[in-house]
């Protein structure tokens, strides 16, 4: 069973598909699930494998969901009755266990993400530089020329993707118009200022919305005094991963302050999506929303 998450993993990553894999790494007995145990979360919340019944799927794959959206690991303590109390681990998340059994798990949650996508349009010393550093940094590069426009479209850009023009005024507008029409999440042209206002006056006049010309960073780079190519490529490398850093801290706050979306299970206290929940009460005046079916039991007997 291992084996074969595993090698659906290795298959996930050579096809930049985002997952998490969640690893239970102690346990406190009775539980189901034991230390080793392991599932693989995908990014429509899908589960493969095993780490828990009712009362930790739910936890994990909420858990592993926010891993995909902001990068970031976490270490997940499903606590039962009678366990030690708060504070057992620094870092850890820590939720009531709701099931019978009152047993404590904790999981390593780590989400596997594929490569920023870094895509150059045009030539120069500055494009070449930006080639190098960004597979440094671990970026995905796509280099393409001024009359390999068409081949945009081909590669989905997504939000998460980086493009940098630097056609050198021979099509500017033209690159710029097909980038703006994706959802890259950063476009910058390399220009002066002067060409960079001429150009946005021309993008104007093209039709290009005001929503989408608020993306665009022209002149590409943060103003960090560069002079020669090489120091304009550290300066837009820097603005774009200052832009793909800022738009996962944007995410994650509005995560949190966003409270419409979101229920308190009154039993366990667990927040609950109220999109997806499958086990909810109706009252008179309002909705309860629970994590298990054991939770909305244990309200329905009582109210």
């Amino acid at each position: 069973m291992v084996e074969d998450l595993f090698a659906r993993a290795a298959d996930l990553q050579r096809r930049g598909q985002p997952f998490a894999l969640a690893t239970v790494v102690r346990c406190e007995a009775p539980t189901s699930a034991k230390p080793g145990a392991k599932a693989l979360i995908l990014e429509d919340g899908t589960v493969s494998g095993w780490i828990g019944g009712a009362c930790a799927e739910p936890v994990v794959v909420r858990e592993a969901l926010a891993a995909m959206r902001d990068g970031r690991p976490r270490l997940i303590g499903l606590i039962g009755e009678g366990a030690r109390g708060p504070g057992r681990t620094e870092g850890m998340l820590e939720y009531p266990m709701t099931c019978h059994s009152g047993g404590t798990l904790e999981i390593y949650v780590e989400p596997s993400l594929p490569k920023p996508l870094l895509v150059l349009v045009g030539h120069g010393p500055v494009v070449e530089t930006l080639a190098t550093l960004g597979h440094a940094a671990d970026y995905t590069v796509v280099a393409l020329r001024e009359d390999a426009l068409a081949t945009l479209r081909e590669l989905g850009l997504t939000p998460q993707a980086s493009v940098v023009v630097a056609t050198h005024a021979e099509s500017d507008e033209e690159a710029l118009e097909r980038v703006l029409a994706t959802d890259a999440g950063y476009v910058s042209l390399v220009a002066s200022r002067r060409r960079a206002a001429v150009i946005l006056e021309r993008l104007k006049h093209r039709g290009v919305s005001p929503e989408r010309l608020g993306l665009l960073k022209a002149p590409a780079g943060l103003d960090i005094g560069a002079v020669t190519p090489e120091e304009i490529a550290v300066s837009i490398l820097a603005e774009i991963i200052q832009s793909r850093r800022s738009r996962k801290v944007a995410w994650t706050e509005a995560k949190t302050s966003t409270t419409a979306t979101e229920a308190t299970d009154p039993i366990c206290g667990m927040l609950v999506e109220i999109a997806t929940a499958k086990y909810r009460s109706e009252l008179p005046d309002q909705t309860i929303y629970f994590c298990c079916q054991q939770c909305k039991d244990t309200f329905d007997r009582c109210a």
